[in-house]
């Protein structure tokens, strides 16, 4: 039996993915893949890494998929995963960066990078959105992810309250601090 994938919802690929249809599970991702993509490179400021998230997203979706709720937007509950994954990544980012000044003293310059960007490095529309990006990735995780889910992926504001668990004024209040603090960042730039 040969289906069109494209014309199902995501509820039955979610189906026939449990079922062991692997080409379901492809389905859901090539619909997907660009938006979470975007969502943890926001949040994480770095595209490789990014890369390497999002595979850990999917992985960890497929391996969830009987969890899913067919009535739930696929999209938001992946972008719940994604999120989560960012914030694993970003406290092993955080033990790393502690573990680092553990270093032997002499051998502090070949283990830590420099994170700083050149001054003359702000030029073209590249730069400005890695600049951007990055200024995201700095804000805190209770800012940067409402930010992230509202403006960039354009979740609605009640589908950004459920992916975070938080109220939607709250989603509101957060939105209003990030978008603050960004032009904080950039005033003093």
């Amino acid at each position: 039996m040969s289906f069109d994938w494209t014309t199902l919802s995501e509820a039955e690929l979610a189906t026939l993915s449990i079922a062991g249809r692997q080409a379901a599970f492809a389905e859901i991702m090539r619909r997907h893949r660009q938006s979470i993509f975007r969502t943890v490179r926001a949040c994480c400021g770095d595209t490789d890494e990014a890369l390497d998230l999002v595979q850990e997203t999917f992985v960890a979706a497929h391996q969830a998929l009987p969890r899913y709720d067919g009535d739930r937007s696929m999209r938001a509950w992946l972008s719940t995963i994604a999120i989560n994954k960012c914030r694993d990544w970003g406290r092993k980012r955080t033990v790393r960066r502690f573990l680092s000044f553990a270093i032997p003293l002499g051998m502090e310059s070949e283990a830590v990078a420099d994170d700083r960007r050149a001054i003359d490095d702000v030029a073209g529309d590249r730069q400005e959105l890695d600049r951007v990006t990055r200024a995201i990735s700095r804000l805190p995780p209770n800012l940067k992810e409402p930010l992230v889910l509202r403006t960039i992926e354009g979740l609605s504001q009640a589908e950004t309250a459920t992916v975070l668990s938080i109220s939607e004024k709250a989603v509101e209040t957060r939105l209003y601090r990030a978008r603050a603090k960004l032009l904080e960042q950039f005033s003093r730039a």
